[in-house]
């Protein structure tokens, strides 16, 4: 069974009071107004001027929850993805997606072969300031594009090829200890 990454309403997001990580929009008309919370990149991999934002729809596991993912446009339809999806499962940097009218992901239509190694760090966890500076030093280290979001949660791509076990070594003892929570994802 696979283990969410997501923030639930039971364990907030960090910085959920501050804003910063995600913004909060407004949608619908008239008295059918609900919130809709956006997760976004500040940072993303493959930041460019010709970027296009989509979204992915994450309200399987947090209603009204999405992420917005950078993408390359292709075609009026048809998005290479250009950053690394934090909580979007089965999506990850240079897949080719479609999205709708609503710039709502559809399908993915080609797997680039790249993969997301996620971690979550534990928020109150005494160790965390150190496993973020022990992490993003291995990451760097090694040469993989990455991306934090708040300092909690990581996002690093790990392009064909890419042998993860360093890394994952590394998340081993933190993971048992309590301190975050990680996966692999294709």
């Amino acid at each position: 069974m696979r283990s969410y990454l997501l923030a639930t309403a039971e364990r907030a997001p960090p910085g959920s009071g501050r804003g910063g990580w995600c913004r909060i929009l407004r949608s619908g008309s008239g008295s059918r107004r609900h919130l809709i919370t956006v997760v976004t990149h500040e940072d993303p991999i493959g930041r460019g001027p010709s970027n296009y934002m989509i979204h992915a729809d994450l309200s399987d596991r947090q209603d009204g929850w999405r992420e917005q993912l950078w993408t390359r446009q292709l075609a009026p339809d048809r998005f290479e993805v250009v950053c690394l999806p934090f909580f979007t499962y089965g999506i990850c940097h240079r897949d080719v997606v479609t999205a709708d009218s609503n710039h709502l992901v559809t399908i993915v239509l080609e797997k680039s072969g790249h993969r997301t190694l996620r971690v979550a760090l534990v928020v109150g966890h005494p160790d965390r300031d150190r496993l973020h500076e022990l992490l993003h030093g291995s990451v760097v280290e090694a040469d993989l594009p990455h991306e934090w979001l708040q300092g909690t949660y990581l996002a690093v791509d790990l392009p064909p090829g890419t042998d993860p076990t360093a890394l994952v070594k590394i998340l081993e003892a933190p993971a048992q200890a309590g301190a975050l929570h990680w996966e692999i994802d294709s």
